[in-house]
Order: C-alpha cells, then sequence, then structure tokens
C-alpha cells in the first residue's frame, strides 16, 4: 500500500457522518462526495503522524487530490517543512490545486514568519495571477505579515489595486482592510473616506470592523457613517 493509499485509508477510518454533513455546508465550492467529516486536530494529528514516513513526498506530489481533507492534511504537511525554499516550493506545486477558502486559509507555514520579506515578490506574483485562492492567499500573507512592524502604506495600494467578481477575493479583501483599520487606522481610513473600494468590499469592511473587538467605540460609529 501506498503513503497515499494510507492516508485515504485512515481518513476514512476516522469518518464522522454528522460532521461530514455540517462542515460540506461551509465550503460550497467542494461537492458534497468529497468531503469525508474528519475535525481538524484530528488531521493535524494525522499530518504529525505522517510527516515522520521518508515516502511522504509521494503524497504531496500526488496531485490533485479526491478528497477535501486529503487538501488539508496537505496543507498542515506543508505547514511543517521548516527549510525555506522547501516549503516555498511545496507551496507553489500545491496553489494551483487549492479550490476552496477553507484549505487556502489553513495553508499558513511557520517558517514565512521567521522570512516574510522573502515572500514579497511571490505575494506580487500570486496577487496578479488572475486565479481566485491564488490572489486570496497573497492577501492573506499580506495581512499575516504586513500590517505591524513591516507595515508599508504601499501594501494597501496593492491590494486595492485588485479587481475581482470573485466571492472569496472580495472577502479577503474586506477581511484585508477590516484588519489593517484595527492595526493602521490612520493610514486605512482614507480607503473609505474617498471610496477606494467597490461597494460590496466597502460595507463588508465597514461591517466586519464593525465586529471587531480590536476596533474603539469611537471609530465604530464613525465607520458606521460611511456605510454606502
Amino acid at each position: 500500500m501506498t503513503v497515499t493509499e494510507e492516508i485515504r485509508t485512515a481518513l476514512l477510518s476516522m469518518q464522522n457522518e454528522t460532521f461530514r454533513e455540517f462542515n460540506a455546508k461551509l465550503i460550497p465550492g467542494v461537492n458534497d462526495d468529497r468531503v469525508i467529516g474528519v475535525k481538524t486536530p484530528e488531521l493535524k494529528a494525522l499530518a504529525k503522524q505522517f510527516g515522520q514516513r521518508s515516502d511522504i513526498g509521494d503524497f504531496l506530489n500526488n496531485l490533485p487530490h479526491l478528497y477535501f481533507e486529503e487538501k488539508q492534511l496537505h496543507a498542515f504537511l506543508i505547514a511543517d517543512i521548516k527549510d525555506f525554499g522547501d516549503c516555498l516550493a511545496a507551496v507553489e506545486r500545491f496553489l494551483p490545486f487549492v479550490d476552496n477558502w477553507a484549505t487556502c486559509d489553513q495553508l499558513s507555514p511557520s517558517v514565512f514568519k521567521r522570512r516574510s520579506k522573502e515572500l514579497l515578490p511571490h505575494i506580487d506574483r500570486w496577487i496578479a495571477s488572475g486565479e481566485t485562492y491564488m490572489i486570496r492567499f497573497g492577501i492573506l500573507n499580506l495581512m499575516r505579515y504586513f500590517l505591524d512592524g513591516d507595515f508599508d502604506p504601499v501594501y494597501l495600494e496593492k491590494v486595492a489595486a485588485v479587481k475581482s467578481e470573485e466571492y472569496y477575493v472580495n472577502m479577503m479583501i474586506a477581511w484585508y482592510f477590516a484588519t489593517a483599520l484595527a492595526k493602521q487606522y490612520d493610514a486605512v481610513i482614507p480607503y473609505l473616506q474617498n471610496n477606494r473600494l467597490d461597494g460590496w468590499t466597502h460595507n463588508k469592511t465597514i461591517q466586519k470592523a464593525r465586529e471587531s473587538y480590536r476596533i474603539t467605540p469611537e471609530q465604530k460609529e464613525y465607520l458606521k457613517t460611511l456605510k454606502r
């Protein structure tokens, strides 16, 4: 039995039908019959177990995967790769096969935090790719690593320049700007005052910011006046 077959067998043995029905509703882009129903802590534990295997590369190279949980497991395996170059190469191989928001957002390599500045040219390329989940992943990494000490207003421009009809791209843009308001309020507020975002994303940004505990009551009241 190959490592890929072993992983699938293990996943199927862990199936929780009630959770499968619940989880399938949260990932509308994935067919119900491609969801097994395995909870995230179990997937992470399985990733730790199989990540020690010398043949795990066979699974990582066996793309595309059939099941949603195989994609999630793949993301968790990548997250544990310690070498930056190897990790980035694994991300680049995997990204074209990411087809849902959950896998995209769970793809969070620990080594990226330590080497974030080296990500910038790759982030630019992902955002410019035209592919929904590559764009989302690029913006997500700008949000993760470049809203604090390494913040530069030019990053706001990069995200504001993204124009898309895709829900999961626009939701990511709103999430980015809502988070940016919490961390870099003075730099971000002109984007709402000057209507730099499309109407839906503008209002979703305000909604998400007003739901945040990191935004002051006074800021929330002002944001309410900017709703379009």
